[in-house]
C-alpha cells in the first residue's frame, strides 16, 4: 500500500477518530491540536504540527514543542502550509479532516487550496457526512450502491458520462453557473465517471434511503 499521510485541520473535529495504524505520517495544524488533545489522540503519534501559533498557551503543547514547525506567512492559509511542508517531504496521498464546519468562509477556501494542489496530491477530505475529493478525467468508485453522490463542478465540467447513478449522465455539461449535479445516488456498487474538460469535484455521503 502507498504511504499515506494523516492531516488534521481547524474545521469541526471528527466525532471518531481514525485509524492511526494506516497511516505512515500523521501532522496537524496549531488550531487542530487543541481538538486532539480534548479528543484523546495520541499526541505522540504527531509528526509535526505547523501553524504561526497565535493560539499556542504553552503547558501541555510545551512537551511537543520540538515537533513545531512556525509558518507564519499570512498569504498562505495554515492548510495551505501544511500541504507545502508534506510535498516537500514527499508524500502524495494525503486524508484530511476538520475541513468543513465552522465557518463556511474556511470550507470554501480549504477547496481552493485543495483545487490548486490537485496536480501533485491525492487529497481526500472526510467529515460526518461524506468524503470528497477532485476527481481525475476518468474514475471509477467503489461499494459505493445507495450511496448519495454528487458531482460538484469547479467551476465547470465538460462531455460527462457516467455509469450506475440513478440519474446518468450522457456527454453532458456542468457548470456552477447553470447546472450542477448534486444528490444523485448510486444504483450499483462501482460507478464511473469520465469527463473530457475542467474540474470535478465528488462527494460520496451516507445511504441515501
Amino acid at each position: 500500500m502507498r504511504d499515506k499521510v494523516l492531516l488534521f485541520i481547524n474545521g469541526d473535529p471528527p466525532k471518531s477518530l481514525p485509524n492511526v495504524k494506516e497511516y505512515t505520517f500523521i501532522a496537524c495544524t496549531d488550531g487542530a491540536f487543541h481538538y486532539l488533545k480534548q479528543l484523546g489522540f495520541p499526541l505522540e503519534k504527531l509528526d509535526f504540527i505547523s501553524g504561526d501559533f497565535d493560539s499556542h498557551s504553552g503547558a501541555d503543547e510545551n512537551v511537543y514543542e520540538d515537533k513545531f514547525i512556525y509558518t507564519p506567512d499570512q498569504n498562505k492559509t495554515d492548510f495551505h502550509k501544511a500541504l507545502d511542508i508534506i510535498l516537500e517531504k514527499g508524500y502524495q496521498n494525503i486524508d484530511v479532516f476538520g475541513g468543513s464546519g465552522g465557518e463556511q468562509d474556511h470550507f470554501l477556501g480549504n477547496l481552493t487550496v485543495a483545487y490548486s494542489f490537485k496536480e501533485n496530491l491525492n487529497l481526500k477530505f472526510y467529515d460526518e457526512f461524506s468524503e470528497y475529493f477532485f476527481v481525475p478525467k476518468s474514475v471509477v468508485l467503489k461499494n459505493v450502491k445507495d450511496k448519495l453522490i454528487s458531482l460538484y463542478p469547479f467551476p465547470k465540467a465538460v462531455n460527462i458520462t457516467t455509469k450506475g447513478l440513478n440519474w446518468s449522465l450522457n456527454n453532458e455539461n456542468l457548470s456552477v453557473t447553470i447546472r450542477i449535479g448534486t444528490r444523485n445516488f448510486a444504483i450499483e456498487d462501482e460507478v464511473s465517471i469520465q469527463y473530457e474538460k475542467g474540474d470535478l469535484l465528488v462527494f460520496i455521503g451516507k445511504k441515501y434511503l
